[in-house]
């Protein structure tokens, strides 16, 4: 449990900041490295909807948000025309949208029956990866939650399904990361009065107030 106390105890020793907001809890951190990290959850369900990262670059400019659970930003659609993002639209596209005992991926867009995929854990590269037999997909990506809690990849937790030309892969969660994520909760909620309390006072669209102050 070494490695996920140890991402719990980032977790806590990043500045937080939240928002209540079209039924959706937003959590902001601030690590020390300089690193930001945003999620959103359902505030009815508590599920995960969306996470995402920025990092500074060398020169200490802010990057671009780098989406790891959620629906992916749209590239350059302002710059399309309408064939070109029609066009674009038939493309795969690959995104991760988690249950509350699963991490899972949808690929929309593949129109192959199912029996051509194949789905597999290579544990060397830590990582998941997608192959068609008519070879027309390939693909591979990895668990960044396995990575943080330093957890193997075990091939029998992972399953997959297709319907409606999309293929949705499953990987149930350990019981570490459920237990670190109820944690987690756990602690988000001691800190959530102190944000009702001043939302009931403020205008919320314009409030960013801290959810608890970091430990010394």
């Amino acid at each position: 449990m070494m490695a996920v106390t140890g991402w719990l105890e980032s977790l806590r020793n990043a500045e937080k900041t939240a928002l209540l907001q079209d039924g959706r809890r937003k959590v902001h951190y601030l690590f020390p490295d300089g690193k930001e990290m945003a999620e959103e959850y359902d505030e009815k369900t508590k599920e995960l909807l969306v996470r995402k990262w920025r990092v500074k670059s060398a020169l200490g400019a802010l990057g671009q948000w780098q989406i790891e659970v959620g629906e992916p930003a749209p590239h350059g659609a302002g710059n399309l025309g309408p064939e070109l993002i029609k066009e674009s639209n038939a493309n795969p596209i690959f995104m991760r949208k988690d249950t509350k005992v699963c991490f899972q991926w949808r690929i929309r867009n593949l129109p192959y029956p199912k029996d051509v995929y194949s789905v597999s854990v290579d544990r060397k590269e830590r990582c998941v990866i997608i192959r068609t037999t008519n070879k027309k997909y390939y693909k591979k990506f990895s668990v960044p939650d396995l990575d943080r809690h330093q957890l193997p990849l075990d091939d029998s937790l992972l399953s997959f399904a297709y319907a409606n030309c999309t293929l949705i892969i499953s990987y149930q969660k350990p019981k570490e990361v459920l237990a670190a994520e109820a944690e987690l909760q756990e602690m988000l909620k001691k800190g959530w009065p102190l944000l009702i309390q001043a939302l009931q006072k403020l205008d919320h669209r314009a409030l960013l107030a801290p959810v608890m102050p970091s430990p010394e």
